[in-house]
């Protein structure tokens, strides 16, 4: 579910959400197949978000220009190398079950975006990753002190825009950021004792990820003229939404081989991660994950035999299993939230877009 790097210079920012603009950005939006063939998206739903992926577009990019060339571009750095641009596509689809979108949801939508890559930046200097999206690494291209400087800056330009939007909107921000970097310093820190695991390691992912794609559907619905009903169940698909994006990624770490998903598999486990699968086998008294649970309670990180024989244990057990069943139940109360929603050509788009997380660990 990718989107290429869409929109142009041409469309201004002051222009967001006009006819002119809509029409414009359909043509010059260099728009990925895979995202725009949700069944049951409409041709008509298709151009609307793909003009409104380009006006996001188009405004990231003049969000981020700077009048100093070094600092702009740091900034672009991460927006030139494209993305799934997937929290403005839920803000956009989010909003077309009100009014549709228009220069409000499109600030909202490229806010959110901001704070999604400002995130990455610093995600990048604490993993002391070397590439990101096919590209380097903001920290390997420019130092960590830059790239830490950078994603600060980056979330203060999300905050500006979002100060257009109103005291509420900055309120669902500021609650926002807060809760991410908390789910960012919790995942960095071991389980509590006497918490269990398995609930403190999703407590994370609603906090670290779920929070900022609830906002983004928040904001779609809100920015539309969406009614309240409407718009709490959309940031709790949104929430949803986002604890399948992370489970299914930690899925991919086990079962792809890399081919595909361009991720080295078992990376996770060579560097400690307890994800959800890994969590149900340490916590398992079943004979036949013995070897496994030996495996898991050693250090993998220098080990390439023994972090393929756990891989490959992994793979076949039933904890991999339970991890993926609870995968598919959090995708299912997600989907379970469109039935409370009014009739709209959007809900059948949003019930794809759960299908389209889930196939990517089909």
């Amino acid at each position: 579910m990718s989107v290429a790097a869409a929109g142009s210079a041409a469309v201004g920012t002051a222009a967001v959400g006009s006819a002119a603009v809509r029409t414009a950005a359909v043509g010059t939006a260099a728009v990925g197949s895979a995202v725009f063939a949700l069944p049951g998206a409409s041709p008509e739903l298709t151009a609307r978000l793909a003009a409104g992926l380009a006006a996001v577009e188009a405004r990231l990019r003049a969000v981020v220009d700077h009048d100093d060339p070094f600092v702009a571009a740091a900034s672009d750095h991460l927006v030139a190398a494209g993305g799934k641009r997937f929290r403005p596509l839920l803000t956009l689809l989010a909003a077309e079950l009100g009014s549709g979108w228009d220069e409000s949801v499109v600030t909202a939508a490229t806010g959110v975006e901001l704070t999604h890559l400002a995130s990455l930046y610093h995600d990048d200097v604490m993993d002391e990753a070397l590439v990101r999206r096919g590209v380097p690494s903001a920290n390997a291209a420019y130092g960590n002190a830059t790239a830490i400087l950078v994603g600060d800056l980056l979330f203060g330009q999300a905050s500006s825009l979002i100060a257009d939007l109103g005291a509420d909107a900055v309120r669902i921000q500021a609650d926002t950021f807060v809760r991410l970097c908390a789910g960012q310093i919790r995942d960095d820190r071991p389980c509590p004792e006497g918490v269990d695991p398995v609930e403190y390691y999703l407590s994370v992912l609603r906090d670290k990820t779920g929070s900022l794609i609830a906002t983004a559907a928040r904001y779609g619905a809100i920015f539309a003229g969406c009614d309240a009903t409407t718009v709490e169940v959309m940031a709790e698909y949104g929430e949803r939404l986002g604890i399948t994006f992370q489970l299914v990624d930690d899925l991919i770490d086990i079962t792809s081989d890399g081919t595909v998903s361009g991720k080295t598999p078992g990376t996770d486990l060579r560097e400690g991660v307890d994800t959800l699968a890994v969590l149900y086998a340490k916590a398992s008294t079943d004979p036949d994950q013995a070897r496994l649970r030996e495996l898991l309670a050693t250090d993998l990180r220098h080990d390439d035999a023994a972090l393929g024989e756990a891989l490959a244990l992994l793979r076949g057990s039933r904890s991999l299993t339970r991890a993926r069943e609870h995968t598919m139940a959090v995708a299912e109360g997600a989907r379970e939230l469109l039935t409370r929603l009014p009739a709209s050509p959007a809900v059948p788009a949003l019930d794809a877009l759960v299908t389209g997380v889930l196939e990517r660990v089909a």
